[in-house]
């Protein structure tokens, strides 16, 4: 009995996911979207302001990409809040709970999708970064570390982009959650070291989650440990996971 529940909940899952991914593939302009912004971001910082920032390294690039895969994830996962905002407004989620379905998986569905296209982002943007002279003395282990904490920091946005798009009353408030996260990382440690900031916004920067995150990833692609940054990096992304799948399941069951 117990192997048919669980049978039942992947099979649904891969229905919701199959339909999400649809949903992408037939309006990639999304994906072209969320990954133009950030390559424009990295071809002006590192061509244009790159010369004058000291960050003490020789290749800009290097010091610059993990700041850009944050901002792209961030970018992306807005379509997320989006797309789950017109699936309320238009009784979609009604509709599938008058079929026999893990309710559930209408959610993870979108999440999932989620973490599919921005992973299609992240991709796209170090393959540019490498024709722009990005250079990895990581091991084959540290790009995977690199890759989870990516993938954690993605679910943990995806979780509060559901809160958003569940409880949003317009199209604009469903997507507007993401201004203040694309906005974090110009004010950490991702572009410009923190020692370089005044005191108030240097102790902001460097206690806020992207500074360790961005640092902990720049490590590891360095090929260099990433010290006590790796793990509390690990807790902001698992922390803030936790907390926003919970308001977003209890927004959902509120919702519908």
């Amino acid at each position: 009995m117990e192997t048919t529940t669980k049978n039942h909940f992947f099979n649904d899952l891969s229905v919701m996911l199959g339909r999400s991914m649809r949903h992408i593939s037939r309006s990639m302009d999304t994906i072209v979207t969320v990954t133009i912004m950030p390559i424009a971001m990295m071809l002006l910082f590192v061509y244009v302001f790159g010369g004058a920032i000291e960050t003490g390294t020789d290749n800009y690039v290097n010091y610059l990409l993990p700041g850009i895969l944050l901002i792209a994830i961030a970018s992306g996962v807005s379509y997320t809040a989006f797309r789950l905002f017109t699936d309320v407004q238009r009784g979609i989620f009604e509709r599938f709970h008058t079929m026999p379905i893990s309710r559930s998986t209408l959610l993870w569905g979108h999440v999932l999708t989620s973490l599919v296209s921005n992973a299609i982002s992240v991709v796209v943007i170090l393959l540019v970064a490498l024709l722009m002279g990005f250079q990895s003395s990581a091991g084959i282990l540290s790009w995977l570390a690199v890759a989870g904490i990516l993938a954690l920091f993605t679910l943990a946005l995806t979780w509060v982009a559901a809160i958003a798009g569940l409880t949003a009353k317009s199209v604009d408030g469903a997507s507007a959650f993401s201004y203040p996260i694309i906005f974090l990382p110009f004010i950490s440690s991702a572009f410009v070291p923190t020692e370089s900031m005044p005191k108030v916004v240097r102790v902001f920067a460097e206690n806020q989650p992207v500074t360790s995150i961005v640092e902990a990833i720049r490590a590891l692609l360095a090929g260099q440990p990433a010290g006590n940054d790796i793990w509390i990096a690990l807790a902001w992304c698992v922390g803030i996971m936790l907390a926003a799948y919970f308001f977003a399941m209890r927004a959902y069951r509120k919702r519908v």
